[in-house]
């Protein structure tokens, strides 16, 4: 009788959750322990650093080099915790009933710890499909590392037949999300006095007008949305995350800077969507230089994350179902991840792994023990594919 993997993927979880992979962080002390555990398995791998080798994706192949085999990957890193009200460490697995709560428990060291449990039965088997392991740094701000490790996977690696991202889907296959793009604003202005605003240019009042706009298009999208879109919310989504500014109430502000994220479904690009914006972006630069020679606006875009199209005939949508045993409905989901890069890279992909969104980045993120078993039954069963003639 086949082993359960549950237990040993709950115990690979518990040492993933213990390593503090925030992205402001290096994520090297979990790279290296999960190369010591393949080391363990007699399983090769390979790194894919960062340009100053402080992060890096991890890629290992189990079973012959050959054609066809599948790619489970998952980020590594998770979201801060700063400022959330947890009710347990949020760097230690902590199990209350049937959930195991920790941060990235559910977004998505769920499913690498699946992924690793797995491996010791894969590398024992005399597998006629090889499995491959992809796990990336810095999704959490802007999907940064897979696209060098995609690359490696299509250059170097015989083409995988299907790629599973692992976020939280309840264990489901989804065949689509949006893509997302990140703005860093920054309008520069000159100090004065507050009772001499006609001296001065405040980056604060001149980013407000920015911002305004970029309110009325998050409605006007909202309110255009295709109501056949199988999205929600169905069209692009605009939101202003983060805004700093200014030094005291009574002196102009010198700087003001703003973030904001644009999700889009497609076919429109962030470009085209924003392009106004843009224009307005560029007319108020010319404004304030007009007023103070060292003012303006830089409106500068930080990533660029493509969307994941549903593929008619999806086969690794086909397998992911065939591996969970999922007969529902087809779906897609509202955030972004790493499955529309290597869909762009011209492979076969399908998102699916444990937990819900609804958890993901909250305080006290878990993942319900269900959807943890209900991975080890998903994982079964690749082991049972790969070993198929």
């Amino acid at each position: 009788m086949a082993q359960d993997l549950y237990p040993a993927a709950r115990d690979l979880l518990e040492k993933l959750v213990g390593f503090d992979t925030t992205s402001r962080h290096s994520n090297l002390e979990l790279i290296g322990w999960v190369e010591a555990y393949l080391d363990g398995l007699g399983v090769p791998h390979r790194r894919v650093p960062n340009a100053d080798g402080s992060k890096s994706n991890l890629m290992a192949t189990i079973g012959p080099a050959v054609a066809g085999g599948a790619v489970l990957s998952g980020h590594t890193d998770v979201v801060p915790v700063d400022g959330q009200p947890w009710s347990t460490d949020p760097f230690a697995l902590v199990q209350k009933g049937e959930r195991l709560y920790g941060r990235g428990a559910c977004d998505m060291k769920g499913f690498l710890a699946l992924a690793l449990a797995a491996a010791p039965e894969l590398a024992a088997a005399n597998l006629k499909r090889p499995v491959h392991l992809a796990f990336s740094y810095d999704e959490e701000i802007g999907c940064l590392g897979a696209p060098q490790m995609i690359d490696v996977i299509a250059r170097e690696l015989p083409a995988p037949a299907v790629v599973v991202v692992g976020e939280p889907t309840n264990m489901e296959a989804v065949n689509g999300h949006k893509g997302i793009a990140t703005f860093h604003v920054s309008v520069t202005g000159r100090e004065v006095h507050s009772s001499q605003p006609h001296l001065g240019v405040s980056a604060v009042m001149e980013a407000v007008k920015l911002m305004a706009s970029l309110n009325a298009l998050s409605a006007r999208l909202w309110d255009e949305a295709d109501p056949a879109s199988p999205f929600t919310p169905k069209g692009p989504t605009l939101t202003i995350g983060i805004v700093h500014g200014g030094t005291a109430h009574n002196i102009l502000a010198r700087e003001c800077h703003f973030v904001f994220d644009l999700r889009t479904p497609g076919p429109r690009t962030p470009k085209e969507i924003i392009a106004p914006f843009l224009a307005e972006a560029a007319e108020l630069d010319r404004t304030l230089k007009a007023r103070a020679p060292e003012a303006g606006v830089m409106v500068e875009q930080r990533t660029d994350v493509p969307p994941f199209v549903p593929e008619r005939d999806g086969v690794a949508e086909a397998f992911a179902r065939r591996m969970a045993g999922d007969n529902g409905p087809p779906r897609v989901v509202a955030f972004a991840a790493e499955a529309g890069q290597f869909q762009q890279a011209g492979f076969s992909t399908v998102i699916c792994g444990p937990g819900s969104i609804d958890q993901a980045h909250q305080p006290d993120e878990y993942v319900e023990v269900s959807q943890m078993q209900r991975g080890a039954h998903f994982m079964r069963r690749l082991i049972e594919w790969a070993s198929e003639t």
